[in-house]
């Protein structure tokens, strides 16, 4: 049995506006119904592996359970990492906490990478496997390559590598230059570095030991200081922030004596970049493809998406060209420049421009809340509440609000008052009341919020009562 571990981080920067630092690339729709992240765990469905172990970060905490939840995988076992530390620490409290067992084997892997052939990729799991366990080595998958990319890192093996068998690792490649790729893919002993690792737990706390002993005690000492929070373990937060911040490739695998790499063809992508995003979505002969309220006409090589139903994206005469809108952003782009979107979001960073960074619908552990409307004087939100979900009890000391139910029925309290609002039915919220929502139902509950008052700010609340135990998030 071996345990996925899945690091679900992400700064949400490559393929900006559809993924943001508050909703990364692995929890959005890019390729179907499935977000990347579903798409990683449904890989791992299967009677050869256990429960699936998730380090994701404080923000993500309720997206990753909810994701998980929806694919019916209750056995997923979240921690919480207080601050990003890179994937070195991640990997190493992941290993310590599966311990017990120290001949258990682990199969690292990212949560927003592509596998379109899973059946291949898990021939080349059961392959590392193998190599792990009768060499005792720290085993990494490559990817063949089918052109000289100068986006990814590459492996470099001691012999020409072959699909079935484990190769020793003679050195890591940074992401080299055209010439050093075609070089590289002429020379026939290198593959792309696809950050997917398998090893026995006890061979990669003993490399940790040998080549990065200083990341042992802060690890194991946040594991100690941490607890269970909701269904999640946290990890303890000042001993989690004395761990230095390094990959694992630098940590350790670049340092480690018996490392072995797997060969795998799989139609692998990290989705790097928005043209891998076209490629994988079935370019016509003119290598137009579109995603959603997208029309092209007379173009060449271009891609359109619109993350709107009511977003209509027309391109025209377009020729290499990327197109991406959404309700508050749209990026337009030369298709050979997407490597820089990641510039963009910096330069918005600079400019304060919030969409840089902030999602147009929040996500909340109960639902999610968008703005309709805001002006001086009112602002109007659609809320959804998941069934089940419990806003907090608050109050706001600069706005009433009006709550208009417009599908389902929604439990709420106003003062010492509890009573059930179905769908055409509204309640009004006086400033300064007490007061909170709640689904009772099985359905989602939908409904629209009407603020009237002087400042709408997030932070305009009092929090009494939360069933989350949010401290985080300020508001709902």
């Amino acid at each position: 049995m071996i345990t996925p571990v899945i690091l679900c981080g992400g700064s949400g920067t490559r393929l900006w506006p559809a993924s943001r630092k508050a909703y990364p690339k692995q929890f959005v729709n890019l390729l179907g119904s499935d977000s990347l992240y579903q798409m990683t765990l449904k890989r791992f469905m299967g009677p050869d592996f256990g429960a699936p172990l998730i380090m994701t970060g404080d923000e993500f905490r309720f997206m990753a359970t909810d994701q998980a939840a929806a694919l019916g995988l209750s056995d997923a076992r979240v921690v919480v990492e207080p601050a990003a530390r890179d994937t070195a620490p991640a990997i190493l409290t992941a290993a310590l906490l599966l311990a017990d067992d120290p001949d258990a084997m682990m199969l690292v892997l990212p949560s927003d990478h592509v596998i379109g052939d899973v059946p291949s990729f898990l021939d080349a799991v059961k392959v590392g496997a193998k190599a792990a366990k009768s060499h005792q080595a720290l085993v990494t998958f490559g990817i063949q390559p089918d052109r000289p990319e100068t986006g990814y890192g590459y492996l470099e093996v001691t012999e020409a590598p072959v699909v079935g068998t484990a190769t020793k690792l003679k050195n890591f490649r940074e992401k080299p230059d055209l010439a050093t790729a075609e070089a590289m893919i002429a020379d026939g002993r290198h593959l792309w570095n696809g950050g997917i690792f398998l090893f026995r737990v006890a061979d990669v706390i003993a490399a940790f030991r040998a080549h990065a002993p200083d990341l042992l005690d802060p690890c194991q000492a946040a594991i100690d200081a941490g607890g269970q929070d909701l269904g999640f373990f946290r990890l303890g937060v000042e001993e989690w922030g004395n761990a230095r911040a390094i990959s694992f490739d630098y940590a350790v695998m670049e340092h480690a004596k018996t490392v072995m790499a797997v060969p795998m063809e799989s139609n692998w992508s990290d989705l790097g970049a928005w043209d891998a995003i076209w490629q994988l979505s079935n370019p016509d002969d003119a290598g137009v493809a579109t995603t959603g309220s997208a029309v092209a006409v007379d173009c060449r090589d271009t891609y359109l998406r619109s993350e709107d139903e009511t977003m209509q994206v027309v391109g025209l005469g377009l020729d290499g060209v990327v197109a991406v809108a959404m309700r508050d952003a749209v990026l337009v782009a030369d298709k050979s420049r997407t490597q820089d979107v990641k510039r963009v979001v910096e330069i918005l960073r600079a400019n304060q421009v919030s969409q840089a960074d902030h999602y147009p619908r929040f996500h909340r552990p109960w639902g999610w809340y968008e703005t309709l409307c805001l002006d001086a004087r009112f602002q109007v939100k659609r809320i959804m509440v998941k069934p089940g979900g419990v806003l907090s009890l608050q109050s706001h000391h600069h706005r009433s609000e009006h709550w208009i139910v417009v599908a389902g029925t929604a439990e709420v309290t106003i003062g010492d008052e509890v009573k059930l609002v179905t769908e055409n039915e509204g309640v009004y919220i006086p400033l300064g009341t007490v007061h909170r929502m709640a689904n009772p139902g099985k359905m989602p509950m939908y409904l629209v919020e009407v603020q009237t008052g002087s400042y709408f700010g997030e932070d305009d609340i009092v929090r009494y009562e939360d069933v989350y135990n949010r401290t985080d998030m300020p508001t709902g």
